[in-house]
């Protein structure tokens, strides 16, 4: 028996039923919004991620020419839909880059997590996963999955309760909805090492973001330090003034620190124009805050999350 009988033989029946009618799907509201972002505008990467990023691009682009014009159908039958994961600590634009993904390729986007799933009747947050599958592919959306970690886990082999059941349940139903979805589906995590094997092996691409580099920490700079802003030196000066000290600050804290330092200059005796020591000050702000509530990394979160993560089915090893 293959695996993926095994699936459809251990599942509930409502759960792989055909999709229902076309004219129910026309009476529900969209789930899909419009992307703000496109890759090529809005997002910094690393040039290793920019070209895998572009590789997924031409996939789907090229997708008859690959699959049709040279045959490779033939082999790869299912390879219509395309699958990514995003993985790396907080911060570091993994939302931003799905919705610039698919504001890129002109699709709407489908934006969703283990919140929006998840349900306290047995059964349902099954019915939720072919429920959200069922709009991408009606709405032509990309399907953006946040905190991936809590629903691509390993799927557990001693069952002792019904949540037990249900998680498994989940995971066989995410998986058979993996397999036949025409479109393309970008995961999320944190904790990318929780995915069970199965899950791995069907995703086409893992992409890996990093805190950025001192040419990243420039280009992010540059980007937020918009036009419009007065600043008491030249610009180019004041990027490269921000780039040594801004080392091992993620994007995400990048833009925390030019909204502590923007106010600064309007303060009485602020002088009306942004100068390095506004924004120096902004970035000692936030590593004295951060060292203060203690920020955790991805690798120090497991402890206050392991009971949640247990009832979830995933183990606590981050992905550092």
């Amino acid at each position: 028996m293959s695996s993926r009988e095994y699936l459809y033989k251990n599942l509930r029946p409502e759960l792989v039923a055909p999709d229902a009618p076309a004219l129910a799907d026309a009476c529900a509201p969209q789930r899909s919004s419009e992307p703000r972002f496109t890759l090529e505008r809005d997002v910094v990467l690393s040039t290793s991620n920019r070209q895998q990023l572009d590789e997924a691009l031409v996939k789907i682009r090229y997708h008859d020419v690959i699959y049709e014009t040279w045959g490779f159908a033939q082999v790869d039958p299912n390879g219509r839909g395309t699958l990514l994961n995003f993985h790396g600590a907080p911060g570091t634009g993994k939302t931003l880059t799905a919705e610039a993904f698919a504001g890129s390729i002109g699709k709407r986007l489908i934006n969703a997590s283990i919140a929006d799933l998840e349900s306290k009747f047995m059964g349902d947050t099954s019915k939720n996963i072919v429920s959200l599958f069922a709009a991408a592919r009606n709405e032509d959306a990309v399907l953006f999955l946040d905190e991936a970690d809590t629903l691509l886990g390993r799927r557990l082999s001693s069952v002792t309760q019904g949540i037990d059941n249900e998680v498994n349940a989940m995971r066989s139903t995410l998986l058979i909805e993996l397999e036949k979805h025409p479109g393309i589906v970008i995961f999320a995590s944190n904790f990318a090492r929780n995915y069970d094997s199965a899950f791995v092996s069907r995703i086409s691409q893992h992409i890996h973001f990093e805190l950025p580099g001192d040419d990243e920490r420039r280009a992010i700079w540059a980007k937020l330090l918009v036009q419009g802003i007065p600043l008491s030196l030249v610009r180019e000066d004041l990027i490269e003034a921000l780039v040594q000290p801004s080392a091992g600050l993620s994007g995400r804290e990048i833009r925390t620190c030019l909204r502590l330092a923007l106010p600064k200059p309007l303060l009485e005796g602020g002088g009306g124009r942004l100068t390095p020591e506004h924004v120096l000050g902004a970035i000692e702000q936030l590593l004295l805050t951060r060292n203060d509530i203690k920020v955790s990394t991805p690798g120090e979160q497991t402890g206050r999350t392991d009971i949640a993560r247990k009832l979830l089915g995933v183990n606590s090893r981050s992905d550092v």
